[in-house]
């Protein structure tokens, strides 16, 4: 079974304007059925191929690592902006596929860039703007700093403690998160 998307990109992930003037218990019940379907993808008893093309972002990481393969075609771009919007999420699948260190580097940093650039799982990027310089220049630190602090610190924990965990276990962290964030009203950047 072959899982695409019928236009340009893969997935563009959650419809934000769709969470405008919701409640809050509308959210985690919005965010409780996309984990139902990530899992009954992930349950079929044939093989599931994620055809990724253009964009795949936020709930796209959770929906292709469901898959049992991804092939991304060169025009694929892996992006998780929910940091940078102030929600928590596609922390359960992902350090599972590519590690936890590269796993946190897309979600801190949301640098949507094709795999083969990213480096391989547990590495860490820098990069010198002076070829010439010893002095590695260190764009992550610079990039995080503007994702909003509360959802950084939930995302990380996530990222932490459900790898320590079965998926159910990683599941119930998230939701554990996403209660916490929307019980402060810190979710989708509300401060």
């Amino acid at each position: 079974m072959f899982v695409r998307g019928a236009g340009p990109v893969f997935c563009a992930g959650a419809d934000l304007k769709e969470r405008t003037g919701k409640t809050m218990q509308w959210v985690r019940e919005r965010r409780l059925k996309a984990f139902a379907a990530y899992q009954a993808l992930e349950a079929l008893p044939l093989p599931v191929i994620a055809v990724v093309h253009g964009p795949a972002l936020g709930a796209a990481i959770e929906i292709s690592s469901a898959c049992d393969f991804i092939l991304a075609t060169p025009d694929a771009t892996f992006g998780t902006p929910e940091a940078l919007r102030g929600t928590v999420g596609a922390t359960q699948r992902l350090p599972r596929v590519i590690g936890k260190r590269l796993a946190k580097d897309l979600m801190f940093t949301d640098e949507g860039s094709p795999p083969k650039r990213r480096g391989s799982p547990g590495s860490s990027r820098a990069s010198s703007s002076n070829r010439s310089s010893k002095q590695p220049s260190w764009k992550s630190p610079r990039r995080s700093a503007r994702r909003l602090p509360d959802a950084m610190r939930l995302a990380k924990r996530c990222i932490d403690q459900g790898v320590e965990r079965d998926p159910q276990g990683a599941l119930e962290v998230e939701i554990a998160a996403i209660d916490e964030q929307l019980a402060s009203g810190s979710w989708m950047g509300k401060q």
